[in-house]
């Protein structure tokens, strides 16, 4: 059974840091694109960044040169480093793991990020 499960939210003042963290189980982690998208009340879910299976990593533009994506293999997990946090940033963190040849996409529950001062 595969289980994603973010962790590290919570709130922080404009311009502080968060780290998130996604821990996988029950899959092939290291053979999975893994990414991070978010979803602000009202609005749809947008995509942050991905990190793929040989490590090409992509941003979004609005976070570019602030969220830094990285993954641990040996830790099945993914982190999400945010630094220079803005109100804008605030919504709920999904964390997803993808393989597109196997029709494979999951989704954890999210963890919610409130930037506010």
């Amino acid at each position: 059974q595969v289980q994603l499960v973010e962790s590290g939210g919570g709130l922080v003042q404009p311009g502080g840091s968060l780290r998130l963290s996604c821990a996988a189980s029950g899959m092939l982690f290291r053979l999975y694109n893994m990414g991070w998208y978010r979803q602000a009340p009202g609005k749809q879910r947008e995509w942050v960044a991905t990190i793929g299976s040989g490590s090409i990593i992509d941003y979004a533009d609005s976070i570019l040169g602030r969220f830094t994506i990285s993954r641990d293999n040996a830790k099945n997990t993914v982190y999400l480093q945010m630094n220079s946090l803005k109100p804008e940033d605030t919504a709920v963190y999904y964390c997803n793991g993808a393989n597109t040849r196997w029709g494979h996409n999951y989704w954890g529950r999210g963890t919610q990020v409130t930037v506010s001062s």
